[in-house]
């Protein structure tokens, strides 16, 4: 795949999101590890498994043209010295689009051989707070 190194995980995660927003699948490529265990989730869409599978929609999505503007927020993360899990809000502008759209993910990285790389990504939706509707105050009479 790639010979660049990435000496934590931390590391892989700003190559994965400069990959993003620059477009650049060769960089994509370079940040996931290779092997046929790794998962991809993109928001509505299926699980995707496999090296193949999960860098051939990252081709698709990396070549459709659009840009994006991504900004991490709430990142938590949860480290071991041979995995660590990463969880984040992504609010991400489609250049020439309207306001952010937040997005959460879990992002996954191992630690191999040459270093750090990301075996899953799995994001969904912020869902929407739910609408509170006013009710009228109910009447004190009984029918």
């Amino acid at each position: 795949m790639s010979d660049k190194i990435f000496p934590t995980a931390q590391d892989a995660e700003a190559a994965f999101y400069d990959a993003l927003e620059r477009g650049d699948y060769p960089a994509m490529v370079a940040v996931w590890a290779e092997d046929e265990e790794v998962l991809c989730v993109h928001p509505g869409g299926p699980r995707l498994r496999g090296t193949e599978e999960v860098l051939g929609q990252w081709k698709r999505i990396l070549g459709n043209g659009q840009r994006l503007k991504v900004r991490i927020t709430h990142q938590v993360v949860i480290a071991g010295p041979m995995i660590a899990v990463h969880s984040v809000q992504e609010n991400i502008t489609v250049e020439g689009q309207g306001a952010a759209q937040p997005v959460m993910a879990t992002n996954v990285y191992q630690r191999l051989g040459a270093g750090w790389r990301m075996v899953v990504h799995h994001a969904s939706p912020v869902p929407q707070p739910a609408r509170t509707e006013s009710r009228a105050p109910r009447s004190a009479t009984l029918h």
